[in-house]
């Protein structure tokens, strides 16, 4: 392993933005100063003049589809994108081919990316109607939550039975993570369309299918069995104004037992782009009003709303483009996510000290990751150096996706990722990979 020293730097970190050195040895954090000299010529010197670094964003949701939908995207493949992204570390969700719903089968998807990934890795263990003892074995240490499906599921994962939540709630010592859409909801409101406009309905009435009120029910629901039960509860992805009423900043997010997430296609599209994007923006939750975005951003900003994530979810262009009742919801994310978060603060929507905050130092708190998140000496090196005034272009020859699609196609940014370390490892560097060594499992250190 390579030894590195980034000089001249602006480090992001812990709320401060200082021009300083980072030396890297044997993977690990070293040291941190304002000047720092090479101890010997072994040490590779990177000259990191105008460019920011920052600790590796960890994306706390994504689904890289492997096992069983791996024409959509694989561990490799889309780690590798996560990489040139900016992301050192995921964790993936339980909704593959078979389902993460039992130890084995989780421990089946950490043996694959030992082998696959390019970055750090988790898995959520997913909860069903049926599986409460299996629930009950996951190891707080080793796996990074449990993942309920209180809407919007696939195959056997939609957790629908009212007791069985209480059982979840009330006897899983775990961080429980949920996605919310009240399904009777969701089926009243389609049935609604259906009888006007048959099989052709168009995608504009996507956010109305998938409504304000269906994502309220059911996380307000979540919210009120985790207040009852003290539970450690994560609710993925919201998508309304009416939602953000239900978390808080009063207390910091290591006291916190209620956290939430917002998601980039949820803080950068709304429903006047399903004209010009059709389904490439089609998620669950639904990408809603303009009203409904810039609550997510007033949330965000002051801290009702904990981390930024992804919810990469590949599908085929050719599946995408199938009729609204046909085309799956999920689109790519990983690659644009951080450059289109660094948009953002060019328009002056966020900070750079913010935006660090909400991608890379809490997701780690949120989740207990052990020494990962921040620019702390003895910490693992999950470096990531962003040049803010390198613009380029999303085009079919850059995009790494399996699926060779992206919502941002053509979209100009005007910063880029240069150089990402994974355990100080560059494995990413001006569009050239060195997967000599791979990714590790991440440690939780939860009390």
């Amino acid at each position: 392993m390579k030894n590195y020293l980034i000089k001249n730097a602006q480090i992001v970190n812990e709320g401060v933005v200082k021009k300083g050195d980072v030396l890297v040895l044997r993977g690990r954090i070293e040291h941190i100063d304002d000047n720092i000299s090479p101890a010997n010529n072994e040490i590779k010197i990177i000259d990191a003049a105008g460019q920011f670094l920052i600790p590796g964003f960890i994306d706390d949701q994504v689904h890289f589809r492997e096992p069983g939908l791996t024409k959509k995207g694989d561990i490799y493949s889309e780690s590798r994108a996560a990489v040139a992204g900016g992301i050192t570390s995921f964790i993936e969700q339980p909704n593959t081919v078979p389902q993460a719903t039992t130890i084995k089968l989780l421990e089946e998807k950490f043996e694959l990316a030992a082998t696959q990934s390019l970055a750090n890795y988790s898995f959520n263990l997913g909860a069903t109607n049926k599986n409460l003892e299996e629930l009950k074995k996951a190891d707080k240490t080793k796996h990074a939550g449990v993942k309920i499906f209180m809407g919007s599921s696939t195959g056997n994962m939609l957790v629908d039975d009212h007791a069985i939540l209480e059982q979840i709630f009330g006897e899983i010592d775990h961080q429980l993570i949920v996605h919310c859409e009240d399904e009777a909801t969701i089926k009243a409101n389609l049935e609604k369309f259906k009888a006007e406009y048959g099989n052709a309905i168009p995608i504009k009435a996507h956010p109305l299918i998938r409504s304000e009120e269906a994502c309220y029910l059911s996380s307000s629901f979540a919210v009120e069995l985790a207040k009852k039960h003290n539970s450690k509860l994560h609710v993925y992805h919201l998508s309304t104004a009416k939602e953000t009423s239900l978390f808080s900043n009063k207390i910091p997010l290591e006291k916190k037992r209620i956290t939430a997430e917002a998601c980039v296609h949820h803080l950068w599209f709304s429903d006047e782009d399903y004209e010009a994007k059709g389904s490439l923006i089609k998620w669950n939750p639904a990408v809603k009003t303009v009203a409904d975005r810039e609550a997510i951003w007033e949330a965000l900003l002051d801290d009702r709303i904990d981390v930024i994530a992804t919810d990469h979810a590949p599908h085929t262009l050719e599946e995408k483009q199938n009729p609204y009742l046909m085309a799956p919801s999920g689109g790519p994310l990983v690659q644009h996510a951080l450059v289109a978060m660094f948009e953002m603060m060019h328009r002056e929507k966020i900070t750079v000290e913010k935006l660090v905050q909400k991608m890379c130092h809490n997701p780690a708190i949120l989740f207990g990751i052990k020494e990962r998140g921040f620019i702390r000496e003895g910490y693992h090196a999950d470096l990531v150096l962003v040049d803010a005034h390198r613009p380029w272009r999303v085009n079919e020859d850059n995009i790494l996706y399996k699926c060779a699609w992206s919502p941002f196609m053509d979209q100009h940014f005007k910063s880029r990722v240069t150089h990402t370390f994974v355990n100080g490892q560059l494995v990413y560097k001006n569009g050239e990979f060195d997967e000599s060594e791979k990714g590790k499992r991440l440690v939780f250190d939860r009390a």
